[in-house]
């Protein structure tokens, strides 16, 4: 089989490096890819939001399925246009992709359908006056966020009211996130701790694979701004097998029947980002797609053929799917460029790759080849994974890789895992 894979990530990376271990696999491609992927896979000069061009290779080169990596592509519709066209793909259709694309069509469809989630208020551009009313009748911290996608950065959690309107003038008048932020949401703050759950899903049929933990804070203890995750550990204690059984019952099985329902049955990777406080589960976010970095923690647990997993849910065959995770766990620290997610320093060359260990690996995020040499070409520049039969024996192995690994600038949190230690 030949497969397409869309984005340049190290969610991407980890695709690709599951995928070669299927004897199902021919060829694979990556549009448009990275300096770790160009090394296991074909990259392609096609950006990922390109959805016509994307659907011309896939026609052009007998492409059996294609796996989208990146939500933007999902949002525009590739899915459609490559269903249209007779193509296989994995994901969700435009529509579905709303659960993602907007977080005022989701907050409305968790309400409508019953499904737990912190109580909200919804606003335009031109009601910022009634959002600082709004502000003023509750107490903080707040948490807002921006309708629509902001690679992971769109919301803010702010102590106090005077927070939270320095945040909506951001949005609406400074316009920090161009049209994304323009309408927001604002929503009480839920105590609790997050983890995140993948349901892998046909339309009919569902999966899950092992939760994860993600650490969204640059700083160490959970400080300092949003990023789009500094590094992630799986299976998260905190996800119970009680706890799993109300996130079945009462998040994903009510809204595979309500996409239905409204006629845009959900195919593809649900994320279900939680916070759970006393094993209650309540809904944060979904994303349309894998998460990443918990992709890089999660994938490589998987035991049976990963190919068979995307293939299946393209085709609407899941139900003969038998998924085997491994008993072991994985935990992925993100080496990023000092200065993100704000500005960072990029071009620099990296070293040490070749030292890694055969119990670890080194997803690439953002790397491009340079006079011969891999250097840094983004914020989040390689998330390096390591697996132990215990979680605090993966952290442990994790983190005597990564002063293998050398590039000027180089920053990582020193606490990935540990809230995981200690249940």
């Amino acid at each position: 089989m030949n497969v397409l894979v869309i984005g340049s990530g190290g969610r991407e990376h980890a695709i690709i490096w599951g995928l070669k271990n299927s004897p199902k696999v021919k060829k694979i491609f990556c549009a448009p890819g990275n300096a770790g992927i160009e090394q296991s896979a074909k990259t392609i000069p096609i950006k990922a939001d390109d959805i016509y061009g994307l659907a011309q290779f896939a026609q052009t080169n007998a492409i059996d399925v294609t796996i989208v990596g990146s939500e933007t592509p999902l949002v525009k519709g590739i899915v459609d246009l490559f269903e249209d066209r007779g193509l296989k793909i994995f994901g969700p259709s435009q529509r579905a992709a709303q659960l993602e694309g907007s977080k005022i069509f989701l907050k409305n469809f968790l309400r409508t359908h019953h499904i737990p989630t912190a109580a909200y208020e919804t606003f335009s551009l031109n009601e910022f006056s009634r959002a600082k009313k709004y502000l003023s009748e509750y107490q903080p911290p707040f948490v807002i966020k921006t309708d629509g996608l902001a690679a992971g950065k769109g919301v803010a959690i702010c102590g106090t009211i005077a927070d939270a309107e320095k945040t909506l003038k951001e949005y609406f008048e400074e316009k920090i996130f161009g049209d994304a932020g323009t309408n927001v949401v604002i929503e009480e703050f839920l105590q609790g701790e997050e983890a995140s759950v993948f349901a892998m899903c046909d339309g009919e049929d569902y999966v899950l694979l092992s939760p994860a933990q993600d650490h969204k804070r640059i700083g160490d203890n959970d400080t300092g701004k949003n990023t789009g995750g500094m590094g992630a550990y799986a299976p998260a204690p905190i996800v119970t097998e009680e706890v799993l059984r109300k996130v079945e019952k009462e998040i994903i099985q009510p809204t595979l029947r309500g996409m239905k329902a409204e006629g845009a049955p959900y195919k593809g990777c649900l994320y279900v980002g939680l916070m759970i406080h006393d094993g209650i589960p309540k809904v944060v976010e979904f994303n349309v797609r894998l998460g990443d970095p918990e992709t890089q923690a999660v994938l490589p647990l998987i035991e049976s053929d990963l190919f068979d997993l995307f293939y299946s849910c393209a085709a609407g065959t899941l139900k003969n799917y038998r998924l085997q995770m491994k008993k072991k766990s994985a935990v992925v620290v993100v080496l990023a460029s000092k200065g993100y997610p704000d500005h960072y320093e990029s071009g620099m060359p990296i070293t040490g790759l070749e030292n890694i260990s055969g119990n670890s690996v080194v997803f690439h995020a953002g790397t491009k080849f340079e006079n011969k040499k891999i250097v840094a070409a983004g914020g989040r520049v390689l998330g390096v994974t390591s697996f132990g039969n215990s979680l605090g024996g993966a952290i442990e192995q994790c983190y005597a890789e990564i002063p293998k690994i050398q590039f000027e600038h180089k920053y990582f949190r020193t606490d990935i895992g540990r809230k995981g230690l200690q249940k």
